[in-house]
């Protein structure tokens, strides 16, 4: 099992196929092997969350924790986005709009991904190059 005391954890609404994919393409796009995922549905997410006394956490919502900070929406994406490769490091320039806007943004994607995604039943995400990468 991966050290969450020094890799960062992304937490992911696992039966979101925007959500699947979009760990897939941070898989591709890492400048190194940097984060780790849990799927906020799994037993791994809820423990560590109630351990940095975060409850009730929506699916709609991304995580990131690393350096015992919990960021969340746009803010944690724009974390993300800080340890990927070009050009998609890039898009941390967008760290200068207000948040509120940001977040506004965010919230209109995360209300009808379902819609214009779709969603799993179950999280499936554990591909088997990556499975140690992921929390249970």
């Amino acid at each position: 099992m991966p050290d969450i005391t020094r890799n960062p954890v992304i937490f992911f609404d696992g039966i979101c196929n925007l959500c699947n994919r979009s760990v897939k393409f941070i898989l591709k796009n890492e400048s190194k092997p940097h984060y780790i995922f849990a799927s906020l549905q799994s037993d791994a997410a809820k423990n560590i969350l109630l351990h940095y006394n975060i409850k009730n956490i929506e699916p709609d919502s991304i995580l990131l924790l690393t350096n015992d900070k919990v960021y969340e929406k746009s803010e944690a994406v724009l974390e993300i986005c800080k340890n990927l490769n070009r050009p998609w490091n890039m898009f941390t320039v967008f760290k200068y709009l207000p948040i509120s806007f940001r977040d506004a943004i965010y919230q209109l994607v995360a209300r009808y991904r379902y819609r214009w995604f779709g969603k799993k039943d179950s999280c499936t995400m554990e591909l088997n190059e990556y499975k140690d990468r992921f929390l249970r």
